[in-house]
């Protein structure tokens, strides 16, 4: 596509955004299909072109959403951005790849019909709150996992007492949610 782009003399002008559905399970955590809160489910690709990238065809390890698709959008093609955006524009990542970015990325997905998880994933942890639906304040179980040592969230270290100090650190920001994270980023590349 980027080389008929080049063919026709459009790429000068042309943003191309490339993303994919959630992640899909093949029997990982007992389940099958792509309806959860683990990193397989919830980790997607996601590929940019801009106009004279200075960085084409590098990597970026930041934490991004797809949230952040219109703003990143809007900025590449120098709209304003309205206020009330949840995403961030990740034109800044553009022009730097290995820059400091989001603290977390967050998702949710329910459990039956009762439950609903809230997952945040740090560069280091997935952490999942499940609520009851009705009463957000009612905490029916929290998950923790270490992508160091545990890649695959196969160990559940939530409620380990060597842990407490954490889940106490990551339920603060995850109470702070994506508003937080946000004002987090702004204050880091202000």
């Amino acid at each position: 596509m980027l080389d008929e782009l080049d063919r026709q003399g459009l790429r000068d002008n042309t943003i191309i955004v490339l993303w994919g559905d959630h992640g899909w399970k093949l029997g990982e955590h007992g389940e099958w299909c792509k309806h959860s809160n683990v990193e397989n489910d919830t980790n997607a690709p996601l590929l940019l072109s801009a106009p004279k990238m200075k960085n084409a065809g590098r990597h970026c390890r930041a934490l991004v959403e797809f949230v952040d698709i219109y703003p990143t959008l809007a900025d590449l093609a120098g709209l304003p951005l309205p206020a009330h955006l949840e995403g961030a524009s990740i034109k800044p990542l553009v022009e730097k790849p290995n820059r400091a970015w989001k603290k977390a990325a967050f998702s949710q997905y329910p459990r039956g019909g009762k439950l609903m998880g809230y997952s945040m994933r740090t560069d280091r942890y997935r952490f999942t709150v499940w609520v009851n639906r009705e009463d957000h304040s009612q905490v029916d179980s929290i998950e923790l996992y270490d992508h160091q040592t545990d890649p695959m969230e196969s160990q559940n270290i939530a409620k380990l007492p060597a842990n407490a100090k954490l889940v106490e650190q990551l339920m603060g920001q995850w109470r702070a949610g994506w508003e937080g994270a946000r004002q987090a980023l702004r204050k880091s590349t202000a």
